[in-house]
């Protein structure tokens, strides 16, 4: 169904300026064949963005289209840059912000690394409970007190009495976040001191950086730093901070339960015009990138290094058919073996790109060169790994 009206404020202001026909609706899905990743289902990524608040979301997105599952892993953990980015929030919320002894819930928990990690801190004292319907394993660990529910969270949870709520990567998900936020807050109507923590990708940065394998199905709903305050303000929640994290890819919501509601916020007109300049220039960037590819082929194999949402939607962005990548690399054992959705490319282990004689990969997150030279070095393999953003 096609939305008219800003999600976040209600403005009629909005403004197209990305449409791409028919893409994967899911990026994470492992898919076990060829015949599978190429006959999934698709939709249409029609990207708007509101001219008051700097909402970006698309708007012919379809619920209905998705299944978020047991096939479903989008873990990052693998990764031990990431693992430690990890361990860096979990301290941070237990020794800046002062989360012990408390009953945490996780929204959307995904396989439970986080939520375990945060039980699991030496003197913390807390317990956990995580949501999340595509959760897989036991549903109570560490002498109980850590405990899962494979559903969504919301009003009907109150039986669960939380003083921190924490929600990482799933409000990009959602086509309407201000009924996530205001179940959120429902759920938290006898907990008067509740604080949430919220992280979610930033879109000024994508835009900013003119990353075009950030823009994809799964990510409906994509925040500023503007229109993520105002979004919880109007929801019942104090914001106390909003800071840019992972290299300014994300950002990180503070915020506390309050009975206040602040209905308005500033005009983001430069938001817009970042949007209006993205949309003259992604055919540019697109062709330009064909352009590298076929230069990289002819000095042999070509890989993608991630094959995450971001390799997934770059995959079929440039090489829907096969014919310029060999294949992807990840670290998630799970994905090893499987195939990229819509294009059917092969993931492979690090270990495997010498047998399949790949000469250059590119990177698709420069977060994470450091970790993957060292890898690459360590295990003796002979590889251009190339960073986009140099």
């Amino acid at each position: 169904m096609i939305v008219h009206q800003c999600p976040v404020c209600e403005s009629l202001r909005l403004t197209p300026f990305l449409l791409r026909k028919q893409v994967p609706v899911h990026q994470n899905l492992v898919v076990t064949s060829q015949e599978t990743a190429r006959s999934v289902t698709r939709g249409d990524l029609d990207l708007v963005v509101c001219e008051d608040c700097g909402f970006v979301f698309n708007r012919g997105f379809d619920l209905s289209r998705l299944a978020y599952g047991e096939d479903y892993d989008n873990t990052q953990s693998c990764s031990a840059y990431f693992d430690a980015y990890l361990d860096g929030l979990v301290k941070d919320l237990v020794e800046r912000q002062g989360v012990r002894d408390c009953t945490i819930v996780e929204v959307g928990c995904g396989k439970g690394q986080f939520l375990r990690k945060l039980v699991n801190f030496p003197g913390g004292g807390n317990k956990g409970f995580g949501f999340d319907p595509s959760y897989v394993g036991a549903d109570t660990d560490l002498d109980g007190q850590l405990a899962f529910r494979r559903c969504y969270y919301d009003d009907t949870c109150t039986d669960v009495a939380a003083d921190v709520v924490v929600c990482r990567h799933v409000i990009e998900h959602v086509a309407q976040p201000m009924t996530l936020l205001r179940s959120v807050r429902a759920a938290l109507a006898h907990s008067p001191k509740a604080r949430v923590f919220f992280e979610t990708p930033c879109v000024e940065w994508i835009l900013r950086n003119r990353v075009v394998w950030d823009f994809f199905y799964e990510h409906c709903s994509l925040f500023t730093a503007a229109s993520l305050n105002l979004a919880f303000q109007r929801a019942g929640f104090t914001v106390e901070r909003v800071e840019h994290i992972f290299g300014g890819q994300y950002l990180w919501l503070e915020a506390r339960v309050t009975d206040t509601v602040l209905p308005t916020g500033q005009r983001c007109s430069e938001i817009a015009a970042l949007a209006r300049d993205y949309e003259a220039g992604e055919e540019i960037l697109r062709q330009k990138w064909l352009s590298r590819l076929l230069a990289l082929k002819v000095q042999g194999k070509l890989a993608l290094w991630g094959a995450g949402a971001k390799g997934a939607t770059f995959a079929n962005l440039v090489d829907p058919n096969c014919t310029l990548i060999d294949c992807l690399v990840d670290l998630n054992p799970n994905k090893q073996g499987r195939y990229i959705p819509g294009t059917g490319h092969p993931i492979i282990a690090p270990a495997d790109l010498p047998r399949r004689g790949v000469k250059n990969a590119v990177l698709m997150n420069p977060n994470y060169r450091e970790e993957n030279l060292r890898l690459l070095a360590e295990a003796g393999i002979e590889l251009d790994l190339i960073d986009w953003s140099e």
